[in-house]
Parts: structure tokens; C-alpha cells; sequence
């Protein structure tokens, strides 16, 4: 038996389930969590409570090191928009917590509620080290509700048509095609940093900590659209297990774009 504990939503564009691990039980997801975040952003965006020319600086109670870019550039301030866009391709924790310093973690539960998320959320920002007064852990979520999520996400029908568009643009922009996405490029034969043009649209966001794997998007080829979440979690005592659970995205991946094609 796997050490290694899996929650696992794959649906076609009707919604209907093709593949499903255990989707109801909810795990750590690491930075998928920020999907969240970039939907309450857009969603500001497209009520005009928020503009994205809008432009933000980073201040240090925002600093925390390992993902993303800002943190190693020299300029402190950036549009809005921007700030989004390396979320969204990147992961960007300096990022993040500058959107979220910008629109609260409450408006981001207003969001989870909104879009009727009962065991998905995104419970903190993102810190070096986690204390006993902190959250356990950045996000947590299920695979069902996830990959309902990608799919309302990629049909326009989460938080509305422009903000939909606007946060698919952002996570079109994600480099990270380690695990589901890997099939993709291998398969496919997917630019790996282009991907809301051409014949595949897909986009994604993933999330790694210790003891944690989840990738969460949707693609679509020529009329068939498919929206998948695959999350993994092990103990951190065995980080062994970690290229069990890659080569278990992997398999999701290639079982995904089996049902992608013709």
C-alpha cells in the first residue's frame, strides 16, 4: 500500500467525472491556494474597485525567500497587473504577499464562500517559518472541489467572463509543467512557455512543499476541454516518496491528454 496519500478529479466539459481518487478528502496544496487569491484580485479588477495599472510596492513585513522572481529584482514597485502575472507564472511568494497585503485575507475567504468552496481555502500568507500562532500550513483543498473550480474557471462562470479571462491569462503563464503538464509538452509537442495560444489552451497552477504535490488546470483541444486536480501528500519523514508521487502526476498527465485526443 502507498504511503503516499491522493486526491484526484479529472472532468470533462459537462462536468461529468472521467477519473476521481478519493476527490472529497482534503489535503495540504501548498501554493495552489493562490488561484484564490488572483480570482479575488480579478474580481476587484473587473468591478473597478481595483485597477491593474494600479502600482504596488513591496515592503519588508512582504519579504520571504524560495519561489519566484521579484524577490531578486532591484525595482520595488510594480503594476498591479505584473504583481499578478508572476503569480501566476511563477509563484511568486513576494508577489503573493503583496496581493494580499493589497486585498486581505478576508475578501479571499469572501471569494472561497462565493464560489461555494467549503474545504478549499487559502489560510495565510506565505512565510519562511510557520509558528505556533500561524496556520499549519498556506492552502488546503480537495480535488473535487478544485477541479470544479478549474472548470468554471475555464468555461468563464467562476467570478465572470473578464476576470475569468484575467486570471487564465496569468496562470497560462505558468512554467511549471513538472508534473501534470509534462505530458503535454512530451505528447503534444506544447510550447512549455506558451500555452493560452495555438492548438493546445491550457493552463495550470501548481503547488510544492515538503510533503506536498498538487497541480490543478484545464486544457482543451479542437472541442473537447478537460479540468483536472491532482494533489499528494506525504510525511515528511520520507521525502523518498516525492518521486512516487512525481511519476503519479505524470500518469494523470498522460491519462489526461489520452482523453484530450481524437
Amino acid at each position: 500500500m502507498s504511503a503516499v496519500s491522493w486526491s484526484v478529479s479529472v472532468r470533462d466539459a459537462s462536468g461529468m467525472p472521467l477519473s476521481s481518487d478519493r476527490a472529497d478528502v482534503p489535503l495540504r496544496t501548498a501554493s495552489v491556494g493562490k488561484v484564490l487569491l488572483l480570482l479575488t484580485v480579478a474580481s476587484q479588477v473587473g468591478d473597478g474597485s481595483l485597477s491593474v495599472d494600479e502600482v504596488l510596492r513591496r515592503k519588508p513585513v512582504d519579504a520571504v525567500a524560495d519561489s519566484g522572481l521579484w524577490w531578486q529584482l532591484s525595482v520595488d514597485e510594480l503594476p498591479m497587473g505584473d504583481v499578478a502575472r508572476l503569480v501566476g507564472s511563477v509563484s511568486d511568494n513576494l508577489a503573493t504577499n503583496v496581493l494580499l497585503r493589497k486585498v486581505g485575507l478576508e475578501a479571499v475567504a469572501g471569494t472561497a464562500a462565493y464560489l461555494g468552496l467549503e474545504r478549499t481555502a487559502l489560510h495565510d500568507k506565505v512565510r519562511d517559518v510557520r509558528g505556533p500562532g500561524d496556520a499549519a500550513t498556506l492552502s488546503t483543498g480537495t480535488a473535487e472541489e478544485l477541479s470544479l473550480l478549474m472548470l468554471r474557471l475555464a468555461s468563464g462562470t467562476a467570478m465572470g467572463a473578464e476576470a475569468d479571462s484575467l486570471v487564465r491569462q496569468w496562470l497560462s503563464a505558468n512554467v511549471d509543467l513538472s508534473m501534470v503538464g509534462a505530458a503535454f509538452v512530451e505528447r503534444l509537442g506544447m510550447d512549455p512557455l506558451a500555452h493560452l495560444e495555438g492548438p493546445v489552451r491550457f493552463f495550470n497552477k501548481t503547488g510544492t512543499d515538503a510533503g506536498v504535490r498538487a497541480d490543478v488546470g484545464a486544457a482543451s483541444l479542437g472541442d473537447r476541454t478537460v479540468a483536472w486536480a491532482a494533489i499528494a501528500n506525504w510525511s515528511t519523514e520520507n521525502e523518498a516518496l516525492m518521486a512516487e508521487a512525481m511519476a503519479g502526476m505524470r500518469r494523470i498527465g498522460q491519462e489526461i491528454v489520452d482523453l484530450l485526443s481524437p
